[in-house]
């Protein structure tokens, strides 16, 4: 299976798209309004997050069931609509690439066809004409930074113009099962949101450890899993350490490594796509490396594209990139 965003090139089919690539080559207003929405509410619930733990509004249970629920869905894009199903990073058995198609659209940022589709169109155009969220796409000065930090953090999504998802996930589009799971992704949203009040209201008995769960594990850690996969996009493309031979601007943040999942060591990312470990140096901590590991130890994953050495030395800059 080619899924290197360098070889898909495949032309539309002559009778059109199936349903599940959600659409055409445009969004429509329902659905601009629709993402709005999940943006702006649980945004709201973040900001309201810190005076309400302050009070009562939070209890270890609700702590456990936002932690959990974060950590699955960030896994579930790092580890499957990134490493694997964009970048080929491995090879999973169909129950663990089915597994991990669900667990990618519980984090609630898109069917995986469409994701996939944008995130191949991205590394194709990097920081260059064409890329759907760069950073630098207004210039270079600081106003034209800050207003591109905008576009690329969020704006982006609300661009008419869609990502042909023929041209860039026609293989994800050929597989039923997954072709299935991009198009119901409005029920794994739904799915989502309703585990952890159903989980809170259960273990508590009560309606108000529903409400809790509801507010801190589906809407808290939606906003919060939303701007850390955004900052990778923003963030990560106009700062950090560049130790790295990439045609881009992405950089290493460290402080994003334990949200994102180890996806914020995104200049070696850049530098080797197909990589399965970000994390290559000392102290680079990478959880989706380490899950991908225990896959492979477990036969469930296998030909995985792990980093040696050479490889690794062969991306640097220089020696002295050793210190970065």
């Amino acid at each position: 299976m080619k899924t290197s965003p360098d070889v898909i090139e495949a032309a539309p089919a002559a009778d059109g798209p199936p349903s599940a690539t959600l659409g055409g080559d445009n969004k429509r207003s329902i659905e601009q309004i629709a993402l709005l929405l999940f943006i702006v509410v649980p945004f709201v619930a973040l900001v309201a997050a810190v005076p309400l733990a302050w009070g009562r509004g939070v209890s270890w249970l609700d702590l456990g069931l936002l932690v959990a629920m974060y950590y699955i869905g960030c896994h579930g894009i790092t580890i499957g609509f990134h490493r694997y199903f964009t970048h080929g990073s491995f090879k999973a058995k169909r129950p663990l690439r089915i597994a991990l198609a669900v667990a990618g659209s519980l984090a609630v940022e898109g069917p995986v066809v469409r994701w996939v589709a944008d995130h191949r169109r991205h590394h194709r155009f990097s920081d260059a004409e064409g890329d759907p969220h760069s950073p630098w796409r207004f210039g270079e000065t600081l106003p034209a930074l800050m207003k591109g930090l905008w576009w690329a953090h969020i704006a982006w999504m609300f661009d008419e113009e869609r990502t042909p998802q023929q041209k860039y996930a026609p293989d994800l589009i050929r597989d039923p099962a997954i072709r299935g799971i991009s198009r119901h992704f409005l029920a794994f949203t739904i799915l989502s949101l309703a585990i952890p009040p159903l989980v809170g209201g259960l273990v508590t008995m009560s309606w108000w450890g529903a409400a809790t769960a509801f507010f801190w594990g589906s809407l808290v850690r939606v906003a919060l899993l939303h701007h850390v996969t955004w900052s990778i996009n923003s963030i990560c493309h106009a700062a950090g350490k560049r130790p790295f031979k990439s045609r881009d601007k992405s950089g290493n943040v460290w402080w994003l490594a334990v949200l994102s999942c180890g996806e914020s060591w995104h200049n070696l990312h850049h530098a080797d796509p197909t990589s399965a470990r970000h994390g290559v140096m000392k102290g680079q901590i990478d959880s989706s490396a380490r899950l991908i590991r225990w896959f492979e130890q477990l036969g469930w994953a296998t030909d995985v594209r792990w980093p040696d050495a050479a490889r690794i030395e062969s991306r640097r800059h220089s020696a002295e990139a050793d210190a970065a």
